[in-house]
């Protein structure tokens, strides 16, 4: 493969041909099969953020990373609430 960016489309080129082949994939899941895809992406994420709590805190303890974790996500969920952040398109 050459380097996408010898070309200036390349790259896009690249992203689309990537993000047509996960829609593509996704299509072709059943439901539980997009159900389980789901969950596991929900576990990975939320270990990453486990693991960026131990990284910037040079901490090993893992109790208070989990809170930290813990409180981050209910955060994201107050701003939700309070219509801070919003997950998908709003109607004009």
């Amino acid at each position: 493969m050459s380097n996408p960016h010898d070309h200036p489309t390349a790259l896009r080129d690249l992203q689309d041909s990537i993000y047509r082949e996960k829609i593509l994939r996704a299509r072709s899941m059943t439901r539980e099969e997009r159900f389980t895809a789901g969950c596991q992406l929900t576990n990975e994420v939320t270990e990453r953020a486990f693991q960026g709590v131990i990284a910037r805190d040079c901490t090993l303890n893992h109790k208070d990373a989990w809170l930290e974790v813990k409180r981050r996500a209910e955060r994201l969920r107050q701003a939700q609430d309070h219509g801070l952040y919003v997950s998908e398109r709003l109607s004009s």
